[in-house]
């Protein structure tokens, strides 16, 4: 609880003119701006959306002091419209104007006082107002955002913005005083609260550890105040207010002292900027979806990953100040699902980032000037340093080029990040532990945040940093979980879902009573079925949400596992067992864990966690007695004082494999014979029989390779002990040669591999055959034939590294010694377990790195794989799918292949006969095994027409679905049913339906839809229709195929003209609509206007529009425009049907109609629903004011089209003229707008008065 003082002060520039506290807005600031501030005028300028909030209670308490006192002093009040586009030339003028106008009287003069109560807009822009009103006259501070109180208000600094950049116009004022009231922070939306946040993180990063440990300590009770719903009113912060006020001083007290010894920015005051370089890029480009804060919180994180890639900081503290930011809700990534959201997926380029940075102030000419941290607390200079575009680029680059550099006298020492295996085995006992526990050299990775952040919303434990990152204090609860009620994300964390469905059963119902784990969708595709079956079996309330055997699961709260026998097949993962093992002590009797099935796999990955529960206080006894059974005990775990994580032996491969294939020297200083992980082996079983010298002793190895190109390859290795080294076997295979025609190495042991982050056997098969490598895939293994490494050839379009950390990591290994040097694509994947893997080449290994972007010719392997994806079309018999199909494989230069021809050809028998003799059950189960072996043979660069029934079986409908949701194309092929009825009377070729046609149309409908992702809706039925190319299908095929150039064309117009159709029946009016479309570059098809004649007075069925879509596609060679407009939009929809309105955009979308005009009127569900689903049709995001309420001038406009920008490709707005002036005032909205977002197209209309 807060207890009232007098409020804080806080020196800067040699003067108190800082005062933080609660409740100073009214009566304090007054009687303190008469003492202290003295003047006959005072004016308080603010915005619009504060105006009625604050001012008249300033008012009144201006009004009731200044009677008290009786004081001469009169308040002027004035407001200016809200946002970033009022802080302009041209409001500051308007300012200046009304201060200077003869209705001030008396005039305001030298020795009036001007108030900004506001943001940092208000703040900027006023500030500089009174910098230069009659030369300068005095001003306060009143900041109403936490981001205005602990940044822009403080120091001085004032500016507008102009065209060519932000604050690029200005003055040092410093104000008068500056108040900060924290009570403006009870009311502050809670997204701005955390926007602030970071430059609050900021400072205690770049000044004081202390400070940041007291954020560190404090994120969840801050969060959790903050995002206390509306009905806790304006006093949401009561239970945090010492607590803010400490941080808002804290963070206040560093930048008066900065600016108090460096006013004019002319060193140390850059240190304030860590984080704005490259935050300010991407704030350039992603403003306004993306607010400041959340910018620079980017910023910090990948300028804190520079000072790391030049050898300047610790890993463990960039991902302590990652942790610290999202602990308050920032983003971390550009690549941020929140951020991908709100910014409707722009996309940053390299190129444009580095341009925006090269306007920085602080850059020293064309270098630029960047602030590096050495650690938390402290800069690398107090002062900002020049870093190199190229080093910058890497940074920021997705991909990254390796060149062949490393010296053949090359002798580094390198120690890898802790064990990935050990450091979340770690972590889940140590959560599930009593007392506390000092964790030494965890790894700092995405998955093992991903299991912190997991078991603190479990209630798990509680965890603080100490010694700058290096130790991790956990606090565990004992196995007193909570259930979180929401979803808990893992990512592609595969370690981390398999633990967390053990641990997740333990959780107890206090608040929620059921707990989710989910993750991205390779993560939804591996397997965890046999340990959720068995913890099935022995009580636990767990459930498979989607697809059976694999995330996102339901886990119900307080039901934990009963104990006793338990049966878990083990062949496919150790990390089943290894999460039983760790939850068993938990269960409500003794354990006794069976493995069955055959030999389990990763046996060693078993023997360590059962001597980690060890060192925690569990003994596990393995059975003497049954084979592969082990016996735990119930018990509660207790944390020892300290636990130290070894080095990552899997990731201590790469280094060594360095030294290997290039013959120099490595060593691991902290790996050794005495490793509790099976990978320790790989330079003892794998390097020493290639040709290495191997040193290993108990704690170290090292590792001197043969001259290069002389390893040697190994005729046949079981690496079943160490199945996530076998990448980096291959790698050093490829290049292994003994001298005869085919030098060939066989990996055998490594099944699992198959079910990692991706299918690493196929994977290592299809990425060495881009260098000219041999590969063939075995059942349990695969087999390697070796070539010079003189030989290897340039990948064409680099490696694709399925999102896999050691796909990246093996093939950066291979590029060392590539003579053309190899793209690596992906390079971010390797924050799974070594986030410091390309800093580490780039440093001791002295690998020269050069990020690239990939562009339109370097897509990555993973599009281009999607572009060839084959299409599957579905729909009723005699809808046309074979003509369809056909004339689709024309245009696309693609197979056709009809699967009931497939099926006939591969059975002997036509389905008529097939039916006759076997039944329709046999028929369909024909008909499942041919769409399988389709889609497994035929799966690039064919159209695959489906029989019309294929839906009726539901494992068929889960791989048509599964198809459509992985990025394939489904194109369900649809025509009136009276006229398929029609034209199916006289093909004889199929059986007859033994039900109505129309029943079995209408049974389907749902099955057909919830199979396909596109739906083509053919004119009508007959033969000679079906064939014509009118139809538009090769205009739809390039909408959904993504080949579509509509946007392009009309942009490179230097003016562009759309009819709007507004007939009741377009394809009534077919004959006319080329004369009505005369020198239109696309159609509008009103859709809120079509009548359909089966439904007078109300919306059209979606039959009826689609057929309207299908009949102008056929008249029409011009992109359509699909628009449906509300009664408040100027249209006939009514403004509530929501639901009619989203599922006629849906419709849309499915047909791959060019453009749809998406209202931003509507409500935020829809708008994200249709914008994260639009695919490649291109969004007209826009709003109308038939009621003349919005200003161009005024800036009231400006919140609809920021809103626009997050939705759409292109924005439109429709106002009203009511003069000329609006018209102009229209004019420089649309040059402002272009000239703030120059790649988004603007259409801006004013109607004329009726």
């Amino acid at each position: 609880m807060y207890h009232y003082t007098e409020p804080t002060k806080v020196s800067i520039l040699g003067k108190e003119n800082i005062v933080v506290d609660y409740n100073l807005w009214g009566t304090y600031i007054v009687r303190d701006l008469l003492t202290n501030v003295p003047s006959a005028t005072y004016i308080l300028i603010t915005d619009t959306n504060l105006y009625d909030q604050y001012v008249p209670s300033f008012e009144a308490s201006f009004s009731e002091v200044v009677a008290q006192q009786r004081s001469p002093a009169r308040l002027l009040k004035y407001h200016v419209p809200p946002g970033e586009t009022s802080k302009s030339r041209v409001t500051k003028a308007d300012i200046e104007d009304w201060l200077l106008s003869d209705e001030r009287d008396p005039p305001c003069d030298t020795k009036s006082v001007i108030i900004a109560l506001g943001g940092g807009v208000i703040g900027d822009m006023i500030g500089f107002v009174a910098a230069t009103f009659k030369r300068g006259v005095r001003f306060v501070q009143v900041p109403t955002s936490l981001l205005a109180m602990v940044d822009s208000s403080v120091g001085g600094k004032t500016a507008i913005d102009t065209p060519t950049g932000k604050n690029l116009i200005g003055a040092f004022w410093q104000p008068s005083k500056i108040y900060i009231d924290l009570d403006f922070l009870n009311t502050l939306p809670t997204r701005e609260f955390i926007n602030g946040m970071a430059e609050v993180i900021k400072t205690a990063a770049i000044w004081s550890e202390e400070e940041f440990e007291r954020l560190e300590g404090n994120a969840s009770r801050v969060m959790a105040a903050i995002r206390a719903p509306p009905e806790a009113g304006d006093r949401r912060l009561s239970s945090v207010q010492s607590i803010v006020k400490s941080l808002v001083l804290g963070s206040v007290k560093v930048k008066a002292h900065v600016v108090s010894e460096d006013e004019r920015e002319g060193g140390l005051r850059n240190l304030l900027n860590f984080g704005h370089s490259i935050g300010h890029a991407y704030e350039g480009i992603l403003t306004p979806q993306i607010l400041h804060g959340e910018c620079v919180s980017i910023g910090m994180v990948l300028e804190a990953a520079l000072a790391r890639h030049l050898g300047l900081l610790d890993g463990g503290a960039v991902a302590r100040l990652a942790k610290c930011l999202s602990s308050y809700g920032l983003p971390t990534s550009a690549s941020d699902p929140v951020v991908r959201r709100r910014s409707a997926n722009k996309h940053c380029t390299v190129d444009q980032l580095l341009s925006v940075m090269g306007v920085d102030k602080k850059n020293d000419g064309k270098k630029k000037r960047i602030v590096l941290l050495a650690g938390i607390g402290r800069t690398f200079k107090r002062e900002a340093t020049v870093v190199s575009d190229r080093d910058i680029r890497v940074i920021l680059s997705p991909a990254v080029i390796i060149e062949p550099s490393i010296t053949t006298s090359s002798h580094v020492s390198c120690t890898p990040p802790g064990s990935k295996s050990i450091s979340n085995r770690a972590l889940v006992l140590a959560a599930l532990g009593q007392g506390e526990c000092r964790i030494k050299n965890l790894l700092h990775s995405d998955d093992t945040e991903v299991m912190l952040n997991a078991l603190v919303k479990l209630k798990g434990a509680t965890f603080a940093w100490e010694e700058g990152g290096q130790i991790l204090v956990v606090k565990g609860n004992g196995g007193r979980l909570e259930a979180h009620g929401e979803e808990l994300y893992l990512g592609n964390a595969g370690t981390s879902s398999r633990f967390l469905a053990s641990v997740a059963t333990l959780a107890a119902s206090r608040t929620k009573d059921f707990s989710i784990l989910t993750g991205n969708d390779r993560m939804k595709k591996r397997p965890i079925g046999p340990l959720v079956e068995t913890l099935q079996a022995n009580g636990a309330g767990i459930e498979f949400m989607e697809s059976k055997g694999s995330l996102p699961l339901y886990v119900k709260a307080g039901q934990g596992m009963k104990g006793g026998d338990i049966n878990l097949a083990a062949t496919i993962s150790s990390q089943y067992v290894s999460s039983l093992l760790m939850c068993a002590p938990y269960a409500d009797k003794d354990v006794t864990l069976r493995l069955v099935g055959g030999k389990p796999i990763s046996q060693l990955y078993i023997d360590m966690t059962t001597a980690m529960m060890a060192s925690f206080g569990i003994q596990v006894q393995k059975s003497k007695t049954e084979e592969h059974t082990y016996h735990i005990p119930r018990g509660r775990y207790v944390n020892p004082p300290e636990y130290v994580i070894e080095s990552d032996a899997s990731s201590a491969t790469y280094p060594l494999a360095i030294a290997a294939i290039t013959g120099t020297t490595c060593t691991v200083p902290n790996i050794g014979s005495a490793s509790l992980q099976g990978d320790a082996r790989f330079a003892v079983d794998v390097l020493r029989p290639m040709g290495c010298k191997v040193e290993q002793t108990k704690n170290s190895t090292t590792v001197t390779g043969p001259p290069k190109g002389s390893l040697r390859p190994i005729q046949e290795i079981d690496m079943e002990p160490m199945t996530d080294a076998f990448l980096t076997a291959s790698i050093l295979a490829a290049v292994a040669q003994n001298g005869r025609s085919r030098s060939t190495t066989r990996i055998t042991g490594i099944a699992n591999q198959r079910v990692k982050e991706c299918n690493r056997i196929k994977a290592m098969e299809d990425e060495l055959a881009k260098f000219g490598v041999m590969c063939r895939e075995l059942d349990d293994g695969i087999e390697i034939d070796g070539i010079p490494y003189t030989a290897l050839r340039k990948p064409t379009g680099g490696v694709h590294c399925y999102d896999d950390h050691r796909v990246a990591m093996s093939f950066s290994v291979l590029g060392t010694v590539a003579p053309h040097g190899t793209l690596i694509q992906e390079r971010e994947c390797v924050g799974k377990t070594w986030p410091g893997w390309w800093d580490t080449l780039r440093q001791p290994f002295d690998v020269g790195l050069e990020g690239v972007e990939l562009g339109v010719n370097q897509a990555s392997a993973k599009n281009a794989q999607q572009s060839d994806k084959s299409i599957l079309i579905i729909g009723m018999r005699g809808a046309g799918k074979t003509t369809t199909g056909g004339l689709a494989a024309s245009l696309l230069g693609w197979h056709f292949v009809d699967l009931d021809t497939l099926l006939e050809g591969s059975v002997g028998q036509t389905i008529p006969k097939i039916i006759e003799t076997s039944g329709w059950d046999d028929f369909r189960r024909h008909e499942l095994a041919v769409l399988e072996k389709a889609l497994h043979e035929k799966g690039k660069k064919h159209i695959l027409a489906c029989g019309g029934g294929v839906v009726e079986i539901p494992e068929a409908r889960q791989l048509l679905s599964k198809f459509h949701r992985a990025g394939g194309l489904v194109i369900l092929v649809q025509r009136d049913i009276e006229d398929i009825m029609s034209f199916l009377q006289i093909d004889k070729s199929r059986p007859a339906y033994v039900e109505n046609m129309r029943d079995v149309w209408l049974r389907r409908r749902p099955w057909y839809l919830e199979c396909s992702n596109y739906q083509h809706y053919g004119t009508k039925a007959g033969q000679e229709e079906m064939a014509s190319p009118l139809d538009g299908l090769g205009r739809f095929l390039n909408t959904v195929t993504g080949c579509g150039q509509a946007l392009d064309l009309i942009k490179a117009k230097e003016q562009s003209f759309f009819v709007s159709l507004t007939m009741a029946n377009v394809a009534a009016a077919a004959p006319i609509l080329e004369e009505v479309a005369v020198g239109s570059d696309a159609v509008e098809l009103r859709v809120d206007l079509l009548e359909d004649p089966e439904r007078r007075g109300k919306p059209s069925s979606m039959e009826f529009v689609a057929s309207q879509v299908a009949a102008l596609r056929c008249s029409s060679p011009l992109p359509i425009i699909f628009t449906v407009r509300t009664q408040s939009q100027g249209g006939k929809m009514a403004n509530e049907a929501h639901e009619d309105i989203h599922n006629l955009l849906n419709l849309a979308l499915r047909m791959g109609v060019e453009f749809l005009d998406l209202e931003i009127s509507l409500p935020d569900d829809v708008l994200r629903s249709i914008s994260e689903s639009k695919r490649n049709t291109k969004i007209i995001a826009s709003h109308h004011d038939p009621n003349d309420t919005l200003s161009w001038s005024s800036g009231s406009w400006v919140p609809h089209y920021n809103k626009a920008l997050l939705y759409g490709d292109i924005v439109k707005l429709v106002g009203v003229a009511k003069s000329q002036h609006s018209n102009l005032s229209l004019l420089q909205f649309r040059s402002w707008a272009l000239t703030a977002h120059p790649s988004v197209p603007i259409i801006a209309i004013n109607m004329g008065i009726e």
